[in-house]
């Protein structure tokens, strides 16, 4: 899957983007003997494991973010836009790896929420800057207290500081040079 389906999957509404996933018992599968199905080399496989961490960390993700209704590639944009005042929708999505019609719609969804807006640059009429809006700093501003207090909190008591950051190192090394 490359970063750009990802990231349009994660554009879905928290719900919906749930549904379709089935815990790792249900993916493995139960026979007819009750017995989970063996996975033989895939459990060794670099991409699967990721993949299957990746959809746990979203779920715990959605489930902490429900009260807000933010998906993972929103609350995304939102820290970009709070991050990068002024900068063009164009930058923000390359910079996500997300494709130019979904992050229309995911911005459509965000502005009809009222959580920011597009502003035709003053440089360029065909670009438009993303600014947060007063709804959308606040939305943020709660975000980020309960990925800190809930999902961020969860994967550190999970892994430790030491090896969170290991693993942080890691991933960034696969992602910049693979």
């Amino acid at each position: 899957m490359t970063v750009s389906r990802a990231a349009e999957k994660s554009s879905e509404k928290p719900a919906d983007s749930a549904k379709g996933r089935k815990d790792a018992a249900e993916v493995q599968g139960q026979g007819a003997a009750g017995e989970a199905l063996q996975l033989g080399e895939l459990s060794e496989q670099l991409g699967y494991v990721l993949k299957r961490a990746q959809l746990k960390v979203f779920e715990n993700f959605l489930r902490c973010m429900a009260s807000l209704q933010l998906t993972p590639a929103q609350f995304s944009v939102l820290l970009l836009v709070e991050k990068n005042p002024g900068r063009n929708q164009t930058e923000i999505a390359s910079t996500l790896g997300i494709l130019r019609p979904n992050f229309v719609a995911m911005l459509d969804n965000l502005e009809s929420r009222d959580l920011c807006a597009r502003i035709r640059s003053t440089n360029d009429r065909r670009s438009h800057i993303l600014v947060l809006t007063d709804k959308g700093k606040a939305v943020l501003a709660r975000a980020k207290k309960l990925v800190a207090t809930k999902h961020e909190a969860r994967l550190n008591e999970l892994l430790g500081q030491a090896n969170r950051e290991a693993l942080i190192a890691m991933l960034a090394k696969v992602a910049s040079e693979f």
